[in-house]
């Protein structure tokens, strides 16, 4: 909905390394790498990384950016062999991962595969909506969209009891589901903004609204999230499962 600040996530990567013990020598399989920067951090800790991810221009990004790690083209659904991917690993890691794919089960059921025995599995997701402020964006803009029902059905991973369910379903212990906040800061109204007024929802409300009023509806939301110098922060919760492979 609106473009990621540059480096809002090393509070949320610092966490998981720590809490997976990363250092000189891990063996460290980074599944839904992106364009490599939790594989960067990882490597600047001294992990041996293998970084996975199905869109082969992120791949080719995160080749370029991080070049001591070895990216592959692949499914997280079906890894292959770990011995081809250069495992079993001590940490298997998915940031940002499981709610963006079809079957978080068998792709947790794959981290375990994978992992060494007794290794550590780790998956971040972000947290509710109201634990996001993030989500005041598009409380901003809500009365200028479709009415959508209120959602039913079994909870989402951002609840933990969820996520830790899917994790015992995948065969993994659950050592504990953990909290980070990451700050996204914006140097100023624009660079937070305008990525919004791009995205499908803002260019709804601009259709319906007009430009001038949905930006005074989006400043007037975020104004106690205004800082001394201009910018933006808003803060965001994401949740960390932690668990050990059998």
């Amino acid at each position: 909905m609106t473009a990621e600040p540059a480096g809002w996530g090393r509070p949320l990567y610092a966490r998981v390394l720590d809490a997976a013990d990363v250092g000189p020598g891990t063996s460290l399989l980074d599944l839904g790498c992106g364009t490599g920067e939790f594989a960067a951090a990882a490597v600047a800790r001294g992990a041996r990384v293998v970084g996975v991810d199905i869109d082969p221009t992120a791949v080719k990004l995160a080749s370029a950016s991080v070049g001591s790690v070895r990216f592959e083209v692949g499914d997280v659904h079906d890894l292959g062999p770990a011995d081809a991917l250069g495992g079993p690993f001590a940490v298997v890691v998915a940031m940002q991962l499981l709610t963006h794919v079809a079957n978080p089960l068998r792709v947790l059921r794959e981290a375990s595969r994978v992992a060494a025995p007794g290794g550590t599995v780790m998956a971040s997701v972000w947290g509710r909506d109201e634990e996001c402020d993030v989500g005041l964006l598009g409380q901003a803009l809500a009365r200028w969209l479709p009415q959508r029902r209120s959602p039913s059905g079994p909870p989402t991973l951002a609840d933990p009891d969820r996520l830790r369910k899917l994790a015992w379903l995948a065969g993994l212990a659950v050592l504990g589901v953990d909290e980070v906040v990451c700050p996204f800061d914006y140097p100023d109204e624009a660079a937070l903004v305008d990525p919004l007024l791009a995205s499908m929802i803002g260019r709804t409300a601009v259709a319906r609204a007009g430009e001038d009023v949905v930006r005074a509806a989006v400043r007037e939301r975020l104004a106690g999230h205004r800082q001394p110098g201009g910018g933006y922060r808003l803060r965001n919760l994401f949740r960390v499962l932690v668990a050990r492979a059998p």
